[in-house]
């Protein structure tokens, strides 16, 4: 099994190399910032150093294991099906942040602390220029789902399984929800099962892949396209209609991912 056959030498030297990553990003973010480039296209320019140091670093172990990276990208699991069902993933757990931001809006959990913050809600949609979000898309939905199987699916969760699969899933996503904005860490930490749960029934990254893309494009169009203001006032608050409807589709999307995840198990 992939669990037994990765070696604590190799954990350690994948997240040293993704730490080290990191770090190269981080400061040459804050060098174009200085330059100044607008923070996000700042964030998505710099994190082009993150492939080519994980590459430099990690190039004579991702030679050495040639045959098993190719086992996790084989063609033969890949077809319609299964791109279906993983875009449908990817769309219901972005449907799941939305309905806990609405249920959380509804009940003054989030919101703006400016008195003169607009109350809305208020949303209108306009995109920047295409060179902006090509940029955004190659970086957020392509190289960082990439990286981020490749390291926490491919290595971290399946030398994980040696200790059990609820415990594999489990410290997989934790470590996989520690590299990302605090204020995300819980819904990071739900995909991340998730995503765990869809390469194990498949043996293949391709699923959860595909998943994450799909995930990383819808949270693109929100943070370039999509502009919301939304903050009840605290007389206002609660807001049972849109408490219950968000409660409602917060469950039709759990009922939904279990369906999808159980028949990706059942045609395993």
């Amino acid at each position: 099994m992939a669990a037994r056959t990765i070696s604590r030498t190799t954990i350690v030297a994948i997240l040293v190399a993704t730490v080290a990553a990191l770090i190269a990003r981080a400061w040459l973010q804050l060098r174009i910032v200085a330059e100044g480039v607008a923070p996000q296209t700042a964030a998505d320019l710099s994190y082009l150093v993150v492939p080519v140091v994980m590459v430099i670093l990690l190039f004579p172990l991702w030679r050495a294991e040639r045959s098993r990276l190719s086992s996790l990208f084989k063609r033969s699991a890949l077809n319609l099906r299964l791109v279906v069902t993983a875009i449908l993933v990817g769309i219901l757990l972005r449907l799941l942040w939305w309905g806990q931001l609405v249920f959380g809006i509804s009940f003054g959990l989030y919101g703006s602390s400016d008195p003169l913050a607009i109350t809305g809600p208020v949303f209108s949609f306009q995109c920047p220029s295409p060179e902006l979000v090509v940029l955004s898309l190659i970086v957020m939905s392509v190289l960082t789902p990439l990286i981020e199987e490749v390291t926490h699916r491919g290595y971290f969760l399946a030398a994980l399984q040696g200790r059990g699969v609820l415990q594999a899933v489990v410290i997989s996503a934790l470590i996989f929800a520690v590299f990302h904005r605090l204020a995300s860490i819980p819904f990071t930490f739900f995909a991340g099962v998730v995503f765990a749960v869809q390469y194990l029934h498949s043996r293949s990254l391709w699923p959860s892949l595909i998943s994450h893309c799909t995930v990383n494009t819808l949270i693109l169009l929100d943070w370039w396209c999509l502009s919301g203001h939304w903050n009840p006032g605290s007389e206002d608050i609660p807001l049972w209609l849109p408490a219950v409807a968000s409660a409602l589709l917060i469950l039709a999307c759990l009922l939904a991912l279990y369906a999808l995840l159980r028949r990706m198990a059942t045609e395993a």
